[in-house]
């Protein structure tokens, strides 16, 4: 079972992108994330013609996240996640979906950026961080398998990116954003990727500006989290990189990781 991750940066605009690399590929699941379409725009049907069912969480210019199915239709199980107390309701924003796929429970995540910072954006950074850790130990106390996957907007490690020195000061790479990252792997969670690839030195997103792709000024952004029950299945993982170079194309590149069944 081949589970995959795309920011897709706009689901109109990079469709034909979006379906080549379905119909390549061939994932059994797929998670958009800045879907940038509300729910009524989601081009569902454009998938359907491919063999792909989809649920989505839309949002009208921004956010927006989707997951995908290869022949079946994703059972949701949550949309948006829960707040920590009766006073902290104020979230309309669509960064969470939540699925079982195929007897795996696939939570798709768009996390916030938090530029600038310091300042307001960084600290609902933070707060949304802290709503994701307390969703998964919920997910974790079930003994599922399970995958939190998507552009977390988090850069690990200084080996995570092409310059350490040229993103200290962004909120990806802030000690409270990597220490946030940290407590969810120190909660038992499994980082696919940086399992398979401990040296570090993969990328999955290249910024528009400065030639960062031809100059593979890149960094690693998308992660995918697996519980033990679904750690213990993990075969492989993956950077579709070369699907950034092509015409019209996301400034993130897909990640997948594979499982035995």
């Amino acid at each position: 079972m081949k589970i995959a991750s795309f920011n897709i940066n706009g689901v109109k605009a990079r469709l034909p992108r979006l379906l080549e690399w379905l119909e390549e590929t061939r994932p059994s699941v797929a998670c958009l994330q800045e879907v940038k379409s509300q729910d009524e725009g989601f081009p569902a049907e454009e998938f359907e013609k491919i063999g792909y069912q989809a649920i989505w969480h839309g949002q009208k210019s921004f956010n927006g996240v989707a997951i995908l199915a290869d022949g079946v239709k994703p059972v949701e199980t949550l949309r948006g996640l829960p707040h920590l107390s009766p006073a902290d309701t104020e979230d309309d924003h669509a960064r969470y979906l939540e699925a079982e796929v195929g007897g795996v429970r696939i939570a798709c995540i768009y996390l916030p950026n938090g530029n600038p910072q310091p300042g307001p954006k960084f600290d609902y950074k933070l707060a949304w961080m802290k709503r994701l850790r307390a969703r998964m130990q919920d997910l974790w106390a079930l003994e599922i398998p399970c995958a939190v996957i998507g552009d977390f907007n988090v850069i690990p490690h200084d080996d995570d990116v092409w310059s350490p020195k040229a993103m200290e000061d962004d909120a990806l790479m802030q000690p409270q954003s990597r220490d946030a990252y940290a407590q969810l792997l120190g909660d038992g969670w499994t980082d696919a990727l940086r399992t398979l690839n401990p040296r570090g030195g993969v990328w999955t997103y290249w910024d528009y500006q400065a030639g960062a792709w031809q100059r593979d000024h890149g960094f690693r952004i998308d992660h995918m989290l697996l519980s033990p029950e679904l750690a213990d299945r993990l075969v492989a993982a993956g950077v579709d990189k070369d699907h950034r170079g092509r015409e019209k194309a996301s400034d993130h590149a897909p990640v997948w990781f594979e499982i035995r069944s």
